[in-house]
């Protein structure tokens, strides 16, 4: 059965979506456990932790493989600590599924790495597409002082893997502000991946 075709207008400075279907927010008390200062964290959180600081809308025109997702990313500014903020990041559940992110409006990162703690970071400013190839695990980071709005488009059977990045302890790499802007930091916490672990998310192709 063919679907009807459609256009949708993007707000860039809102991160509107029209004719969406699906829309969601994360707020700080979602984030926890992200961030590396936990007490700074606990601070904000009892202060406001019901400030949304991503929405997502997304269009998903239909559930069969071959077809795709695509949508918007609104990110607030603001730092915990010298952390920026950042989204929950994920791999896709079927590994080998890739994605692009287009910049909209304001500045941040894309922050990547690889099943076995190969880190690669882009840059995202307005009229800028970044390409997240299959096998990449990533995070979007707001670096600046306004909102960070991205329109991004991956294969409707992708999936999400959350959780990929907490059973490593975060990815490999922090990005804080340092004075001139941003600066990426070895996390101390991160727990590189056994080759088993490897293997498994290899495993999740198709």
């Amino acid at each position: 059965m063919l679907v009807t075709p459609s256009a949708h207008s993007i707000d860039p400075q809102t991160g509107a979506l029209a004719g969406n279907t699906g829309r969601y927010q994360k707020r700080l008390s979602d984030l926890r456990g992200l961030y590396a200062d936990s007490d700074a964290f606990e601070h904000a959180a009892q202060e406001d932790g019901e400030r949304v600081v991503y929405t997502v809308e997304d269009v998903r025109p239909e559930a069969s493989a071959g077809d795709l997702i695509f949508g918007t990313t609104f990110m607030e500014p603001g730092r915990i600590g010298s952390e920026f903020f950042m989204t929950r990041g994920h791999i896709h559940a079927t590994a080998n599924r890739p994605e692009t992110y287009y910049g909209e409006s304001g500045s941040g990162l894309m922050l990547m790495e690889s099943p076995d703690g190969q880190t690669n970071i882009l840059e995202v400013h307005p009229r800028t597409m970044v390409y997240v190839p299959p096998l990449w695990i990533h995070r979007s980071v707001n670096t600046g002082n306004t909102p960070l709005v991205m329109s991004f488009c991956y294969p409707v059977d992708s999936g999400q893997d959350y959780e990929v990045i907490a059973r490593s302890g975060g990815m490999a790499v922090r990005i804080m502000a340092d004075g001139n802007g941003w600066a990426s930091v070895p996390n101390t916490g991160y727990r590189p991946r056994t080759q088993t672990e490897v293997d498994a998310i290899l495993a999740t192709q198709a």
